[in-house]
């Protein structure tokens, strides 16, 4: 459900960059402005935009959504992982330099919207993230860890795809 929102009063103002729509953009937390009006946005609210034109961050979202990749760190994973009950978790642990990892994600992506009763997770193997992929046995990227009942059931390491959907499909089956 959306909420349509007509700009026109120069009260509506805050301090920061002006856009001008001339089309409906999907704002967050569902927003949409319809418009010729030009207004003014908090950085706050344009991150949060801009963040969410690419994969959703999960604060942005209450439990993990099937169809989709989510975006994880050390304090959204096991959360996450949790609030996805009886589902399959398929993590991909991936970092922003690996080309193998590069080559995986869009098929990692396709995976996420073909396997509707799978959870489809990411996370950057980064600094920020060292703790919980130290903690998950990471020693190559990528390594796709696969969990049922919050416990790691499944890994394929490198880039094999093919070793990848056939993982899951066991998982699926068991």
């Amino acid at each position: 459900m959306a909420l349509q929102i007509s700009l026109s009063s120069p009260s509506l103002r805050s301090t920061s960059s002006s856009w001008s729509l001339s089309q409906p953009v999907v704002m967050p937390d569902h927003l949409r402005c319809t418009g010729d009006q030009t207004f003014r946005v908090s950085r706050s609210v344009r991150k949060s935009f801009d963040r969410r034109r690419g994969i959703r961050s999960s604060l942005d979202m209450a439990g993990p959504v099937v169809g989709q990749v989510t975006e994880v760190s050390n304090d959204t994973f096991w959360p996450l992982v949790k609030a996805a009950e009886d589902k399959i978790v398929v993590l991909d642990m991936y970092t922003q330099w690996c080309g193998p990892c590069k080559v995986m994600a869009p098929k990692f992506q396709d995976l996420s919207q073909k396997y509707i009763d799978v959870v489809f997770m990411k996370l950057d193997c980064n600094q920020e993230n060292k703790a919980l992929a130290k903690e998950l046995g990471i020693r190559v990227v990528p390594t796709f860890k696969i969990l049922k009942d919050s416990k790691v059931v499944k890994e394929v390491t490198g880039a094999k795809f093919d070793d990848l959907v056939a993982a899951i499909e066991t998982v699926r089956s068991s």
